[in-house]
């Protein structure tokens, strides 16, 4: 597997685009989700074009924040419209790793996969 050869088996999702990251820093298995659950590539891997990812393996993977570049949404003031989720997904990383991450989770149906904020934001121990 191309992605699994060049990436780290585990990577710590830190990014810049946090003054202060507020909960412990999620730490990714690359490998066991990649080779052992078989998740493709393009499920995390992403560029889109006319509303169709067309990244494929092999293709230069950036950080997520190099697109999602601002932290957290801000909440709508009373009377302001609300963003929807594909605006928030595609400006902000808060939402973006979340939708992708939590989203993959609680459709993959394993009882498994962590869906609660300490499941992947353990305390400090």
């Amino acid at each position: 597997v191309y992605a699994t050869q060049q990436a780290p088996d585990d990577i710590t999702m830190e990014s810049k685009v946090y003054a202060k990251h507020k909960k412990a820093l999620v730490k990714f298995s690359h490998k066991k989700h990649n080779v052992e659950y078989k998740v493709p590539c393009a499920d995390c891997h992403h560029v889109y074009k006319d509303g169709k990812n067309v990244w494929k393996e092999g293709d230069a993977v950036e950080k997520c924040d190099a697109c999602h570049s601002e932290a957290k949404a801000p909440k709508a003031k009373a009377g302001d419209p609300k963003m929807s989720k594909q605006e928030e997904v595609q400006k902000y990383h808060y939402s973006a790793i979340h939708e992708n991450c939590k989203g993959c989770h609680k459709d993959s149906k394993k009882p498994t996969a962590p869906t609660k904020c300490t499941d992947c934001h353990p305390k400090a121990e």
